[in-house]
């Protein structure tokens, strides 16, 4: 199996504060506090990690403060080829309700250059034809919004694959750029940023990714929530949700997902297949805190009982009780 690669330009730590009921403009008693490595590549590197795939970790990465980062890369071997710059990586405090709500505050980190990216794209360099690349995630103060179709870029001139999970201008950047990613992963929110109207309904939804992989995007996947995630490629198109979605923080679910999702594409999955995979990995995340999976035989067992339906099927159905709910 080829080594995947993994791009954080913009890390954090997580630090995810539990407690019963966030009282906004009051004094609240926490019970719990975790700190993490994050950022949405090293989320991907460090569960991909757990499900035995070799993967090496790029990005900007604070001196200040690299400790946890490096003790992730050695307890996981994840390949350490992360930047080291001047200052610290930001954190990210998660606000985590006993009912799985959770209230995000995302901290301001180091500022970047030019220099940065350029040292970033000569690093990649490494990367061999055939592997694959997920870059994800925010960028921070200082890089352009083309920064990751350029990283996208300098890797598909090496033959590489390219999975691409980021919104707002770097989403639009990526989606014009002469050559398009194999993979991307929005959700509902930020593809409606994108084409710039509400995708409420899910026969425009399906649509507007539809179009994305007619442009010649091998994989689509749009992450729900709760409803699941609609998966389209020149195969089909397929919505996927578990059977039970287990209680947990969702910090870092969606960044499992695309891990799922990397898996499958490393190993050639057909669609129905890669969308089991993907939902797994994201439920199966539930189940730990922090950007871990649980045994492999959990979620294998996750990934059997996917509920999968064609799309087509899915809208329609959003039609039936649409129609139920008139008549009562």
């Amino acid at each position: 199996m080829s080594r995947v690669h993994t791009v954080t330009l913009n890390p954090a730590i997580d630090q995810t504060v539990s407690l019963p009921h966030l009282a906004v403009g009051e004094v609240n008693r926490a019970t719990a506090v975790r700190h993490d490595p994050g950022g949405k590549g090293i989320n991907v590197a460090s569960v991909l990690a757990d499900w035995g795939v070799s993967v090496a970790a790029h990005g900007l990465l604070g001196r200040a403060n690299a400790a946890p980062f490096e003790a992730l890369f050695a307890q996981k071997s994840i390949a350490d080829r992360m930047l080291r710059v001047a200052g610290e990586t930001r954190t990210n405090v998660k606000i985590l309700e006993e009912d799985g709500r959770t209230t995000d505050l995302n901290l301001p980190g180091f500022p970047a250059d030019e220099g940065h990216l350029a040292a970033l794209a000569e690093g990649l360099g490494s990367v061999a034809a055939g592997e694959l690349v997920v870059i994800s995630g925010s960028q921070p103060a200082g890089l352009p919004a083309s920064a990751t179709a350029r990283l996208a870029a300098r890797v598909q001139e090496r033959g590489a694959r390219v999975l691409c999970d980021v919104s707002g201008a770097p989403l639009a950047e990526v989606l014009a750029a002469p050559v398009l990613p194999d993979a991307i992963k929005p959700n509902r929110h930020e593809l409606e940023g994108w084409v710039g109207r509400s995708l409420a309904d899910r026969a425009d939804l399906a649509a507007a990714a539809a179009a994305l992989a007619a442009r010649g995007i091998a994989l689509v996947v749009v992450s729900l929530g709760t409803e699941g995630a609609l998966f389209v490629s020149s195969d089909g198109a397929v919505v996927a949700r578990p059977v039970q979605l287990s209680r947990g923080s969702t910090v870092g679910a969606g960044d499992a997902m695309v891990a799922g999702l990397a898996s499958a594409l490393v190993e050639g999955l057909p669609l129905r297949a890669t969308a089991a995979r993907a939902t797994a990995f994201a439920a199966a995340k539930l189940q730990n805190p922090g950007p871990h999976l649980p045994g492999v035989d959990q979620v294998r067992a996750l990934e059997a009982r996917v509920e999968r339906m064609a799309a087509a099927d899915w809208i329609r159905a959003a039609g039936r009780t649409a129609d139920q709910g008139e008549r009562t």
